[in-house]
């Protein structure tokens, strides 16, 4: 991800604005959506509401649905939103670096909470909140990334690694690196996980020979591939499940 700290420069000054008393309408407003949100929780607003919500913070003192509803526009829900790159944001008119950041610090904690969920925990009895940890952090996103899940002799999840980052179709992942991260970390098994950029989850010939070459790998030095997961948008497949190796 691009530091937002470099990223002064990709923006215009378009979210610094001048020091003044928010009008009532718009007051009212923002109370009244923040008061429906506290007594009905995320369900109560939709998806340009909730990212209101969000900006009220970065722009305190300007109407931010015509924003909230650009970068739904744009990305094509919340969720991509605040996936999209700092440079990716500073494309839409009026997302400047205080909208960025507001962004960005929303989507950290949403992956720290979904990952706090599953560290140091058995993966089978937390495998639910394993799989929303990984569409969490990987589903939404543009390019491809190749992750590692590694697991201890009691398939506890000790360790989760992005081993590698890719263009939209191809990431590369080098089998030798996988086994060395594995013994340097006394890992005992491992799940690979990686997504489709295209929302398709479904494993191309490269994915099904690389998962073999790891797995294989692997198995010289002791340490077993329990699965790999490919990530689309609204689902996953599992090699495992499909008896792909």
């Amino acid at each position: 991800m691009t530091h937002l700290a470099e990223s002064q420069s990709l923006f215009p000054e378009t979210d610094i604005l001048p020091v003044g008393k928010l009008p009532s309408y718009m007051r009212d407003h923002r109370k009244r959506l923040r008061d429906r949100f506290l007594a009905g929780g995320p369900a109560a607003v939709p998806d340009y509401e909730l990212l209101e919500l969000v900006l009220f913070r970065a722009i305190p003192r300007q109407d931010v649905k015509p924003l909230a509803r650009a970068l739904i526009d744009h990305f094509g829900d919340f969720n991509r939103v605040l996936s999209a790159s700092v440079t990716q944001i500073g494309q839409v008119p009026g997302a400047g670096p205080a909208v960025a950041l507001e962004l960005k610090i929303v989507e950290a904690a949403a992956h720290r909470l979904a990952r706090a969920r599953v560290m140091q925990r058995h993966v089978v009895s937390s495998w639910d909140a394993l799989l929303t940890y990984c569409h969490t952090v990987m589903a939404h996103r543009d390019t491809e990334q190749f992750r590692i899940l590694f697991l201890d002799t009691k398939n506890v999840l000790i360790a989760d690694e992005e081993q590698a980052k890719g263009t939209l179709d191809h990431v590369p992942v080098y089998p030798r690196e996988v086994v060395k991260r594995a013994l340097e970390l006394n890992a005992a098994s491992m799940i690979l996980v990686h997504n489709h950029p295209s929302g398709d989850p479904t494993p191309s010939q490269a994915d099904i020979t690389m998962t073999r070459q790891i797995s294989d790998a692997a198995g010289t030095m002791g340490i077993t591939v329990h699965d790999h997961l490919i990530i689309g948008k609204s689902c996953e497949i599992s090699f495992r499940a499909q008896g792909l190796f």
